[in-house]
Parts: C-alpha cells; sequence; structure tokens
C-alpha cells in the first residue's frame, strides 16, 4: 500500500513538474509560431515587446495560454498615425496538442483586459480596420490558423466607433463583456455579458445618447449561415432604466430584416428619470420619488435605402413625482401617454401623439397635448399651458449660487398642417409672457433686474400672410444701464419685420453673472438701431425698400480665450447703419500686441447674415504703426519655436483694402513704411502696389496668396528689388539659401525684377522643388570672399592666390523652372581675366555651372614660358588667348572644382600654344559647351523626377495634417472617456511564467 502511494505521489510530482516545465521547453516555438500567423494575416505594423510575453498552462488547463502585455496594431496609409487597437494585456488560448504536435494551431479563447479600438471610416468608405492582405496577392502566404473559441472575455476596454461615410459617431468606453459557446458550429447559442459608459452616440450632427450606463445579460442565438442573431430572454438598463428585447437581427443580402420587441422591466417612474440629463447623478439613489411607467414597442420590417421597418413606441408616466431630499418643493402630478408609431415601410408616415401630459412643478402646473399626423403635411394639434413662479425653482431644483425671481406665464396652441405650395401652415395663438425677472449670481454683487418680456405669435386663419410673431418687449436692468428692444415679423412667405433696440450692455457684468468656461471678456456695447424690412426685398436685392439706420458702438472692449489666446482689445469703435451699408467710422483696437486702425465700409450685409452662399461686401483701410503677422501664424503663443500654420482665407467675404503700417514682422524679416491694396476675393488674397524697406533697400511687389487647396496653398509674385543687402538676403529668405549659397560670402547691394511662383508647406514656406520664376539680378559692386569655390579654383589655376574677388556691373539673367535655378550665361571680370558663366542650382543644393575665362599666356609663369620658348615664329606669345574651361559640380560648400574635359592645366596649355590657329579657341569653348549642356540637361531630368517626388511627398503630409483637423470629435470623445474612467490598478498575474 505504501509503494503505491510513493508511486501515485511520484507520477503527480512528475505530472506538475511537466506542466511548469512544458511553457519554457515550447516558448520559443509558440512565439515563433505566432510571429509567422500575424505576418501571414494581417497587413499592417504590429507592435509588442517579447520581453513581455509570458505562458501558463495553468490559467485554462488543458489549453495553453499566451499572454502579452502593450500589444497594438497601427495602421498603414492613411491611417499610419492611427492606433487601430491598443491592448493593455491581451491573452489567447489554444490546444497544446494542436500548437505543439499539430500543423494546424486551434484558437480557443480570447481574453482582453484593458485598452482601446478606434474604428475609422474615411467619406470614401475606405476603413482602418481593412487589415488583411487581398486575396488575389499570391505572395502572401495563407493562414492556417483553426477556429475553435469557446470563451470570449473583455475587460475596461474603450471603443470608438467614426465613420464618416454615414456621420456616424459612437464612443463606449469601461466595456467589460464576457460570452461563451461553440464558436465552430454554424448555429450556436451564446451567453453574453456585457456593461459599458454611453460616452456619446451621435447621427449626422445630432446627439442622441451621452454619459449613460448600460448593461445587458442575454443568450444570443446566432445562425451563421444565414447572419441571423436571434435574442433570448433577457436584461438590459440605460442607467436605472430597464428593459428587456426579444427578436432577430439577420443581414442575409444586402437588406437587414429586423424583428425586435422590446417592454420595460422595472416600471416605476424612477427608472425613466434615470435617463434625464442633469438629474442621474451620484446622489440619484437619494432623490425621493413615487409613480409608475410603462414602456413598450416593436420594430419589424426590412432596413434599406427605400425602405424603414415598422414601429410602435408606447410610454406611459402615472402620479410620477420626485423631489430633491434637501429641498422643500418636489415635482409632482406627472402624467404623461406617448405613442410613436409607423405601420408602413416609408419614414415619412411615422406619427406621434401625445393625447396629454401634465406636470406640477411646486404650485405651478403645466400641462399640454400634442399630435402630428405626419410627416409629409405636417398636420398638427397641440397645446400648452402654464405659469412657473422663477423663485421656486431654486426650492425644487438644486441651483447653487443663483438667485431667480419673475413669473413666466405660457399660453399657446396650435393646430392645422404645414403646405409651402399651398401658402397653409397651422393656426397658431401662443403667448409668452416673463416679468418681473430677476437673476442674481453669487459671481457678481449686482442682479439683472426689470427682466421683462412680451411676446406672441398669431395665425387665425392658417394663411401664410396672416401670420405674426410679436416681440412686444424685450429689456433689463443692469447697475443702472438698460437695455430695450421690439420686433414684430408678419407674412411668413415675405417676413415683413419692424424691430428696434436701444440702450447698453456691459460685457464684462454678463460673462461675470454667466460664466463661460475659457473666455474672458470685457467692455461696452452701446445700440440705437431701428429696421424696418421685407426678407422678400433682400432676396431680390432690392435694397432700397429695407431702412436700417442707427449706430453701435463699442468702448473699452477686450476679449480673449482658449481658441483665441492672443485677444482683441477695442478702445472706441463706431458703426452707422443705413439700408444698404454699414460704416465704420471709427475703430481703434489692438489684435494681439499689434495696434489696429480702420475706417471704411461694408455692404451686402443683409445678404450676408440673412442668406446662404452671399458674400460680404467691403472697402476698409487699415493703418498700424507696428504689426505682428507672427503671432497669428503660429499654433501656438507660448513657444518660440513654434511653427508657422497655413492660413485659410474665407471664400464668401469680397474686400479692398488700402494698408499703411510703420512695421511689420513676418517671419525673421522687419519691414518698414509697408503700404499698398489687398483684395480678398473668392478665398485668394491679392496685392498690388505693395511697398516697404527691408534689408537696406526697398521692396516692391505684386501677386496673390491662393489657400483655396489648403493641402497646396500657391503663391504668385512679381518682385521689385533695390539695393538689398547681398548677405541679409540670404541670412533671410530660404529661396536665396537654396539657390544661391554664393550669397553668404558676397558682400554689396543688388537690384532685381523677378516674377515667381510656386506652393507653400504647411509652415507657410516656399516648396523649393515646386518653384518657377524667372528675372534679372544686377549687382554694381560686391567683395566675394573667403568662398570655397575661390579656393578652388585658385588651387585648380594657380592665376591667383587670393581669397577675394571684386565684382563690378554683373547682370545675371535667371529662371527657375522646377525647383532648378538656371542661369543664362554672363560675362563677369574673374579678377583681370574675361569669363563667361552659366548653369544651374537646384532645389537639393547641387550645382553644376561652367566658367569659360580667357587667360593670357604669359599669367601661366614658368610652365608657360618654356612652351613659348620651344614654340618658333610669331603666331603665339605672353599675350595670347588660353581659353580655360572650369567645370564647378558637387554643392557649394563642398565644390568639386575641375578642368571642363578632364584635361590637366599643363595639357590644357600645351594644346592651346600649338593649335596656333586663332579660331581652334572657340572650337574648343564649343565642344566643351556642348558637352556640358548635355550632361546638364540629364542633371536637370533627375531633378525633375526628385522634385515630382518631393511634392508628392509633401502633398500627403499636409493632407494628413488637415484630417488631423477633422478628428475633433474624436479627441473630444477621448477626453470624455478619460474624465468618465478612471484607471484601475492591474492585478499581479500570480501565473505568468517569463
Amino acid at each position: 500500500m505504501k509503494k503505491s502511494l510513493l508511486i501515485i505521489l511520484g507520477i503527480f510530482i512528475f505530472l506538475l513538474v511537466s506542466l511548469i516545465a512544458l511553457p519554457f521547453i515550447f516558448k520559443g516555438k509558440i512565439i515563433e509560431r505566432i510571429d509567422k500567423e500575424i505576418a501571414a494575416s494581417v497587413n499592417a505594423k504590429v507592435y509588442y515587446d517579447i520581453n513581455k510575453i509570458s505562458l501558463s498552462v495553468f490559467k485554462r488547463f488543458p489549453h495553453i495560454s499566451a499572454t502579452v502585455e502593450q500589444f497594438g496594431i497601427v495602421g498603414n496609409e492613411p491611417f499610419q498615425k492611427d492606433t487601430l487597437v491598443h491592448m493593455d494585456k491581451f491573452q489567447i488560448d489554444f490546444n497544446l496538442k494542436s500548437v505543439v504536435f499539430g500543423d494546424t494551431p486551434s484558437l480557443t479563447g480570447i481574453h482582453l483586459d484593458g485598452g482601446r479600438l478606434y474604428v475609422k471610416v474615411l467619406e470614401d468608405g475606405t476603413a482602418n480596420y481593412d487589415i488583411t492582405f487581398p486575396s488575389e496577392e499570391d505572395s502572401v502566404p495563407e493562414s492556417n490558423f483553426q477556429i475553435a473559441v469557446d470563451l470570449i472575455q473583455v475587460n475596461d476596454f474603450d471603443l470608438i466607433y467614426d465613420d464618416r461615410s454615414l456621420q456616424y459617431f459612437m464612443a463606449l468606453g469601461k466595456i467589460n463583456l464576457e460570452g461563451s459557446g461553440d464558436f465552430t458550429a454554424d448555429v450556436y447559442d451564446l451567453p453574453i455579458n456585457m456593461n459599458a459608459v454611453i460616452a456619446d452616440i451621435a447621427y449626422e450632427g445630432t446627439h442622441y445618447l451621452n454619459n449613460k450606463q448600460f448593461k445587458g445579460e442575454t443568450t444570443m442565438n446566432i445562425d451563421m449561415a444565414n447572419m441571423k442573431f436571434a435574442f433570448g430572454e433577457g436584461e438590459f438598463a440605460l442607467n436605472d432604466f430597464l428593459f428587456g428585447l426579444t427578436g432577430f437581427i439577420a443581414m442575409p443580402a444586402d437588406d437587414i430584416e429586423i424583428d425586435l420587441a422590446f417592454v420595460g422591466k422595472d416600471n416605476t417612474f424612477k427608472s425613466i428619470l434615470s435617463l434625464v440629463p442633469g438629474i442621474y447623478t451620484e446622489s440619484f439613489s437619494d432623490l425621493k420619488t413615487s409613480g409608475t411607467m410603462d414602456f413598450n414597442g416593436f420594430m419589424k420590417g426590412i432596413y434599406n435605402e427605400t425602405s424603414f421597418p415598422a414601429f410602435n413606441i408606447s410610454l406611459k408616466v402615472a402620479d410620477g413625482m420626485f423631489q430633491y431630499p434637501d429641498l422643500p418643493r418636489p415635482v409632482s402630478n406627472v402624467n404623461i401617454d406617448m405613442q410613436v408609431k409607423n405601420e408602413t415601410n416609408n419614414l415619412d408616415n411615422t406619427s406621434v401623439n401625445i393625447p396629454a401630459f401634465n406636470l406640477d412643478f411646486g404650485s405651478n402646473p403645466i400641462s399640454g397635448k400634442f399630435f402630428l399626423a405626419n410627416l409629409i403635411s405636417y398636420e398638427m394639434d397641440g397645446t400648452l399651458k402654464g405659469k412657473l413662479n422663477l423663485e421656486e425653482l431654486t426650492s425644487i431644483f438644486p441651483i447653487e449660487g443663483m438667485t431667480l425671481k419673475g413669473l413666466l406665464d405660457v399660453n399657446a396652441q396650435a393646430k392645422g398642417k404645414y403646405d409651402s405650395v399651398a401658402q397653409v401652415i397651422p393656426n397658431v395663438d401662443a403667448k409668452l409672457v416673463l416679468s418681473n425677472g430677476y437673476i442674481k449670481s453669487t459671481e457678481y454683487p449686482a442682479p439683472i433686474d426689470k427682466l421683462n418680456i412680451t411676446a406672441g405669435i398669431q395665425n387665425n386663419t392658417g394663411k401664410m400672410n396672416d401670420f405674426t410673431v410679436d416681440l412686444s418687449q424685450f429689456g433689463f436692468v443692469l447697475e443702472q444701464e438698460a437695455i430695450n428692444g421690439r420686433l414684430k415679423i408678419n407674412d411668413f412667405s415675405l417676413l415683413n419685420w419692424d424691430g428696434a433696440v436701444n440702450g447698453t450692455v456691459d460685457l464684462g457684468k454678463i460673462l461675470a453673472i454667466f460664466p463661460m468656461e475659457g473666455m474672458n471678456m470685457e467692455g461696452k456695447i452701446q445700440a440705437d438701431i431701428e429696421t424696418k424690412g421685407s426678407y422678400k426685398d433682400v432676396e431680390e436685392g432690392r435694397y432700397n425698400k429695407l431702412d436700417t439706420r442707427g449706430n453701435i458702438g463699442v468702448s473699452q472692449f477686450s476679449f480673449t480665450s482658449t481658441d483665441l489666446p492672443q485677444g482683441i482689445k477695442i478702445t472706441q469703435a463706431k458703426a452707422d447703419f443705413s439700408p444698404d451699408r454699414i460704416t465704420l467710422s471709427q475703430f481703434d483696437s489692438q489684435v494681439g500686441e499689434s495696434p489696429l486702425q480702420a475706417t471704411g465700409f461694408l455692404s451686402n450685409y443683409l445678404n450676408y447674415f440673412l442668406k446662404e452662399d452671399e458674400t460680404l461686401k467691403g472697402q476698409l483701410s487699415l493703418t498700424s504703426s507696428k504689426f505682428n503677422v507672427n503671432e497669428w501664424m503660429t499654433e501656438s503663443t507660448t513657444s518660440d519655436t513654434a511653427a508657422l500654420t497655413v492660413i485659410e482665407l474665407p471664400k464668401n467675404i469680397d474686400f479692398s483694402m488700402a494698408v499703411a503700417a510703420g512695421e511689420v514682422l513676418y517671419d525673421n524679416l522687419t519691414l518698414k513704411e509697408v503700404k499698398g491694396n489687398m483684395i480678398l476675393r473668392d478665398g485668394i488674397l491679392s496685392f498690388s502696389d505693395a511697398s516697404m524697406r527691408t534689408l537696406g533697400g526697398q521692396m516692391t511687389l505684386s501677386g496673390s496668396y491662393d489657400p483655396t487647396d489648403l493641402a497646396e496653398p500657391k503663391f504668385d509674385f512679381s518682385l521689385n528689388l533695390a539695393n538689398l543687402s547681398i548677405m541679409q538676403a540670404f541670412q533671410s529668405f530660404n529661396t536665396v539659401k537654396a539657390f544661391a549659397p554664393i550669397a553668404q560670402h558676397l558682400a554689396g547691394n543688388f537690384n532685381s525684377t523677378l516674377a515667381f511662383s510656386g506652393k507653400l508647406g504647411q509652415d507657410m514656406m516656399p516648396i523649393l522643388s515646386s518653384l518657377d520664376g524667372k528675372g534679372l539680378l544686377k549687382v554694381a559692386e560686391a567683395a566675394f570672399k573667403d568662398s570655397p569655390i575661390i579656393q578652388g579654383v585658385t588651387s585648380l589655376t594657380k592665376l591667383n592666390d587670393t581669397n577675394t574677388l571684386q565684382l563690378k556691373n554683373i547682370s545675371i539673367p535667371i529662371e527657375i523652372n522646377n525647383g532648378v535655378l538656371d542661369v543664362k550665361p554672363f560675362d563677369v571680370k574673374l579678377w583681370d581675366y574675361q569669363a563667361n558663366i552659366q548653369g544651374s542650382t537646384g532645389f537639393d543644393g547641387t550645382i553644376n555651372y561652367l566658367v569659360n575665362m580667357q587667360v593670357p599666356a604669359g599669367k601661366f609663369g614658368a610652365q608657360a614660358n618654356t612652351l613659348l620658348a620651344a614654340i618658333s615664329g610669331n603666331e603665339v606669345n605672353e599675350s595670347t588667348i588660353i581659353p580655360v574651361a572650369i567645370s564647378l559640380g558637387g554643392t557649394y560648400n563642398a565644390p568639386k572644382v575641375g578642368l571642363a574635359g578632364g584635361n590637366s592645366i599643363e595639357t590644357l596649355l600645351a594644346n592651346s600654344l600649338k593649335s596656333r590657329v586663332s579660331n581652334e579657341k572657340e572650337i574648343i569653348q564649343q565642344e566643351v559647351t556642348q558637352q556640358f549642356k548635355a550632361a546638364e540637361d540629364s542633371l536637370k531630368k533627375e531633378l525633375k523626377l526628385k522634385a515630382d517626388m518631393v511634392q508628392d511627398s509633401v502633398k500627403k503630409e499636409a493632407d494628413k495634417k488637415i484630417e488631423e483637423t477633422k478628428e475633433k470629435a474624436v479627441d473630444e470623445a477621448k477626453k470624455v472617456l478619460k474624465g468618465l474612467l478612471k484607471p484601475k490598478p492591474a492585478k499581479p498575474d500570480t501565473t505568468k511564467v517569463n
């Protein structure tokens, strides 16, 4: 017996040691297999740390579990900046036998613990989750995983789904999910349990659910052959609202078949109340409630582009009441009976019926009804009646820091249908009166007082021309400053109006009472305006029939916000209104750090403000003693190294502007005595007669800046430059650094007439490879010294040992094509020798020049004298001209200087002297020049290909940057998720084997 026990104990210890050792023994093979399958299946960048991979047989014995931490997938273009999925801890289970001994590993379980999934679909339908290899690509090995998953677990996971092709957005956080079943079968049951935070669900810009807690538990029957997903008996919840969902969703083809029924589970008023924004807070459980609720409905039919399922949704609330525990008054007598239904497959046939609803805010009853027959004729019948003592609201709702007073009285009826063709609208009789309103905030010592509003909407016949909106009174007082107004509109088809506003508003006081996050504002607005007219006259341009008169004044105004950190200050401004224009008679301001004064007028302003696709026209005169352009062209004003960004110009503004500035700071330039004319039209800014002093000289320019394509903004300028410092131009202009690096060693001034165009990068700097231009550079006198070019020439020719060259009266014709500066042949004197120079500089810094020098033979010294003595006759002497052709290649700072044709100085000299034929030097020069041009053409073709590649790359980067501006919804969702969800500490994995 003892022997048997020892044998059994020995076998158990052997098995235990084997199980512990097994992951160590086969870890390399398993990881190699996983890498192989990822490479075969995933066409994206997969990242993980091999040192954070662990294997265990104890987590789901007899399966072997592979766990990897910080695992993720990043997409390829155009999603290379988007992380499709990141998992803090990712565990997959395999059948141990299939991994070690089989050819087809069997996947049996998936576990996610922490992480996020970001699904993104572009407007054209391209999706970042499409990361599988195309099936026709034969070079990719076929994956041979077998799927035998029977367990899926997800813990603390976030999901963002951003489908721009459908304008659908969903953000879920803290997802916990567990499902188990035989996933390999065609038909199987899947018990599933899930809870999550619904941060946002939006469709076509409308947000349907925000910050709701969701949980659900059900058993789904899944029929993969027919793509049918059926829901069994289960329970779901949004916040505290519990409901059941049964039926199925099927997608056998392109259509979606829906047959679902839903019903409320907890028939209390408190459950439906939990869905009301602002009420479902941490103290919701302490809320006193009573009353019953009944909710049920169904959806059945086909969903596709032309059909929508029939549905019927019913909600009833009886005797509802809720009261905050620390407040004396409740909202009571809440009764609602609502039915929304559509018995057809046409969504336009939807009807809404609320035969009665009522509730009491303390002692203030509100009641009404509403019926809408369909979404075609909009036949309706509704009423709303109630009186509300605003002072009682603070005893019903927890409104902290605010005192309210006043009486609000509403009495409205509407009955009839809307038909724009027949000029028919519902009969309406509605009145709203707010009397003796009072609002006081603890943030400001004085109240808004004497707030009175009297408004009415009237139509007794149902005809559009009998429609009237009458805001007969609107006004309030804030610290002895009053504002009052009125507005009357009649005839729904013509929209005739007659209104006025008079008084003063202190914006700083208003903002103190109603604070807005991230915004600071001060200043007063004084208004005295009367307006009368017809929108029909606006549409047809009959501005002489419109009568808008008066003035608006602004004083001591200041505004800053998170979006406008530079700030705007207006010391004093005054605008006078007439029917056809707004005249700006005074505007003394500071935009950012720059003082700015303006006068002028705006026209077509009524069309611009009242109609779509209208253009605001104007003529302005702008003056500034010093204007800093840089602070308005950077992404951040807090960084000295912030990059300039493309400025988008509005397409619906047509302004002519005369500009005068004592000083303008633009990039690294200081411009003095700036003046000129600008026209902003169709989103393009044009310049004319613009002049300024800079770089020690004078600059005049005409041209345009065109950012209509934000990814490829364009410019087209004509410049006239006079007496500009060559060295300062090199220091200030990137184009000079690139195309004329010689300028860094030139001391002197230059003149130029130059027309050039090209594209700008996202940093507002010219894309050198895109430049085209033509012009003439003139240098009256300049000193060229300490240049590697001079050093190379003197070292090669031994003609001079100085590092300085004096240049006088040079005219250099240039052209720029596809980012290559082409210097046409020009004459120059190099030291004491006549020379002719031609060649090109590429946008990449490469140079290719030919220098043809005419050198008397005697200048070559002893070697020339020896050759001259050996030649009899008088055909040659020390004055005989030797053509010296020098080639310059490489880059300016690292030039390759040599004799064109490959000769040595000695050979060149001997051949030239012995030729004795006077015209042979021209023939030699022609041959060298032809060889140079042939080589230069080849180099230009290479640079053209390179330029195209650079511009394509810049365009792609620009497109990415523009796409990033569309990510705001996603970024906001991520912020919401971070705010809603607090990360929980990870539990140690006691079974981990490294």
